[in-house]
C-alpha cells in the first residue's frame, strides 16, 4: 500500500514535539511493515534513511504534489483532498469547538474522545518505545514529574505545586516554570529528548491532574513506558489509560494530596513497561490504521455521519476539582 502524508515542519523533531513525533515514528513503521510512504513537506526533513520519500512542498496547493499512484492520504488535521482518487484518513489529536464538522473518515485518539464528538472510531495513540529505554528501578515516591504545557490551565500544574509542597515532595516541571521559589520545585521549562528522558529517569511519578475533557495526553504512556506509575483526575481519557497497576485515578483534590503523601500501592516498574508494549506500541499503532485504510479503500466510510462536539459544555471548560 501506499500512503501519502503532508506535514509543514522539518521532520524529525529535534526537541519538544507531540503530533510531529507521532507522525515520524507512524511513518518509520510503515515501511518496517513494508509499505511505501511519502510526505510532502518541509525542505530540511531528514528522511530518506527511513526509506521514506520527501516530496518537498513547492506547489501553493500540495494536493497538486500528491503521486499519482498513492492509495490512501492520511492527515493529522481536519481536512479532506479534493481529488476523489485520493481517499483521505484524518487522525485528530484535539477537541473539536461547537459547529466544527468534522470528515467521515475522521479517527480519534480515544474511545472517550470519539465519544465526546458522537464517533465510535479511534486508535489510541502510541510510542516508539526504542526511544524510551527502560529500566527497572524501585519506586520510591519523594520526586515527582509534571509533563505538560504549564501555562494551561487545563493541565492543571497548580494543584501539583499546592500538594507537592504541602507533602514535601519534589516536582520536576517540564514544560515551563513555576514562579515562586520553592527548595522543593524544579523547572526546567521546555525540554525534550534526552533531557527530558534524564529527568523522568530521576522521578518516581507523573501527575496528570487535568481538568478538561483529556483526548489522550502522550506524557502518560510516556511515563509508563519508563515503568513510572500516573496519578491522574477521572476525566476525558484517563479512566481508560490508568488502572490501579500502573497508576491512580484521584476523584477530589484530598485524594490527589493524600497519593502523593503515600503510595496506594508497590507498584512494580516492570509491570508498567509491559502494559505500555501490550497497548501502546507504534506497531499496533500502524497496523490499526492499516486496518482502517483498507475499509476506506473498499468505499466504507469509518463515520456514519460527520462527527462533531457532542457535549453541552466547551471542550476547555475547567471542571471542578
Amino acid at each position: 500500500m501506499h500512503i501519502t502524508f503532508q506535514h509543514h515542519s522539518p521532520l524529525p523533531v529535534k526537541a519538544y514535539g507531540g503530533i510531529e513525533r507521532m507522525l515520524y515514528w507512524h511513518m518509520k513503521e510503515l515501511v518496517r511493515q513494508g509499505h511505501k510512504v511519502s510526505l510532502i513537506g518541509h525542505k530540511d526533513c531528514d528522511l530518506e534513511k527511513e526509506g521514506i520519500e520527501l516530496i518537498v512542498q513547492t506547489k501553493e496547493s500540495w494536493e497538486d504534489q500528491i503521486p499519482n499512484n498513492t492509495d490512501v492520504v492520511q492527515l493529522f488535521y481536519n481536512y479532506t483532498v479534493k481529488n476523489p482518487n485520493f481517499p483521505t484518513v484524518n487522525t485528530i489529536g484535539g477537541n473539536g469547538k461547537r459547529n466544527e464538522d468534522f470528515t467521515l473518515n475522521t479517527v480519534f485518539v480515544s474511545k472517550k474522545h470519539a465519544y465526546n464528538h458522537a464517533s465510535e472510531s479511534y486508535v489510541y495513540n502510541a510510542l516508539d518505545l526504542s526511544e524510551y529505554p527502560f529500566e527497572k528501578k524501585e519506586i520510591i515516591w519523594d520526586h515527582f514529574f509534571f509533563l505538560a504545557k504549564a501555562s494551561w490551565k487545563v493541565k492543571n500544574l497548580k494543584d501539583c505545586l499546592r500538594a507537592c509542597k504541602k507533602n514535601k515532595k519534589h516536582l520536576n516541571i517540564l514544560g515551563g516554570r513555576a514562579l515562586l521559589p520553592s527548595k522543593y520545585i524544579h523547572s526546567f521549562g521546555m525540554v525534550g529528548g534526552k533531557e527530558k528522558l534524564s529527568v523522568m529517569k530521576k522521578s518516581n511519578a507523573l501527575l496528570f491532574p487535568v481538568l478538561w475533557e483529556e483526548p489522550f495526553g502522550l506524557a502518560i504512556v510516556e511515563s509508563m513506558a519508563m515503568g513510572l506509575p500516573v496519578v491522574g483526575t477521572p476525566f476525558g481519557s484517563l479512566p481508560e489509560l490508568i488502572n490501579d497497576s500502573v497508576g491512580k485515578i484521584c476523584k477530589s483534590y484530598q485524594e490527589f494530596e493524600e497519593t502523593i503523601h503515600a503510595p496506594p500501592r508497590n507498584f512494580c516498574s516492570k509491570e508498567i513497561r509491559k502494559y505500555v508494549e501490550d497497548h501502546f506500541s507504534i506497531e499496533h499503532f500502524s497496523k490499526s490504521y492499516i486496518g482502517l485504510f483498507q475499509k476506506v479503500l473498499k468505499g466504507e466510510n469509518l463515520n456514519q455521519q460527520k462527527p462533531k462536539w457532542n457535549l453541552s459544555r466547551n471542550a476547555d471548560e475547567l471542571y471542578s476539582f
